[in-house]
């Protein structure tokens, strides 16, 4: 029998519908802090958060538990499309007419820019001003624009995953990022911002 560590999530799945519940710890340990990190950015408060995230993942095991779960694709984009949904329902039952309800100061500092630089002690005070300088433009974008953004550079979701995540076509989910880009480049222009790095 293979080492449960050696498996892919999508085997892991398998292995947990087939009745191994080592199988789904294995998997939670796996993709929990990717999807809470999405939950967290979207709702901006730590306490909705974690209650988002559990109810994601007990959609996650009653899918599993009734095996509606294919291996088609990856497993985090599958859990990733979950959370959007359970985020949605979530806003809808609160009748908000918005994705992400914006703290007061449109902090985005659950984001760790920091992880992303690889450079010497003397860039990274500009970088960091940098990462700083994006996070702020970033949240002034609207909601699906900023989500879009956020899966694609911080979380590393193709387009495709992107697009089944948020229940978009493909071209949707470009154009949003197009009209992102766009608009932060804008923003830094009549701010005078320079998002380049070193």
């Amino acid at each position: 029998m293979r080492n449960l560590a050696k498996m892919t999530d999508e085997e892991l799945a398998l292995r947990y519908m087939d009745g191994d519940n080592r199988a789904f710890d294995l998997l939670l340990s796996r993709n929990q802090s990717k999807i809470f990190a999405y939950v967290l950015f979207v709702v901006h408060d730590q306490e909705r958060a974690n209650d988002l995230f559990q109810d994601t993942f007990v959609k996650i095991i009653v899918k599993l538990q009734s095996r509606k779960y294919a291996p088609t694709g990856k497993f985090s984009a599958w859990c990733m499309r979950i959370a959007h949904n359970v985020i949605m329902d979530a806003y809808r039952e609160q009748k908000a007419d918005c994705i992400v309800e914006f703290t007061e100061d449109n902090d985005l500092s659950n984001i760790g820019a920091e992880a992303l630089l690889d450079a010497s002690v003397e860039t990274q005070f500009s970088n960091s001003q940098v990462f700083s300088d994006v996070k702020r433009i970033m949240n002034l974008l609207p909601a699906p624009q900023r989500e879009v953004v956020f899966m694609r550079f911080y979380q590393q979701m193709s387009f495709k995953e992107i697009a089944a995540t948020t229940n978009v076509s493909i071209n949707t989910a470009l154009g949003r990022m197009r009209y992102a880009i766009l608009n932060m480049r804008r923003m830094a222009r009549d701010n005078n911002v320079n998002l380049q790095i070193d």
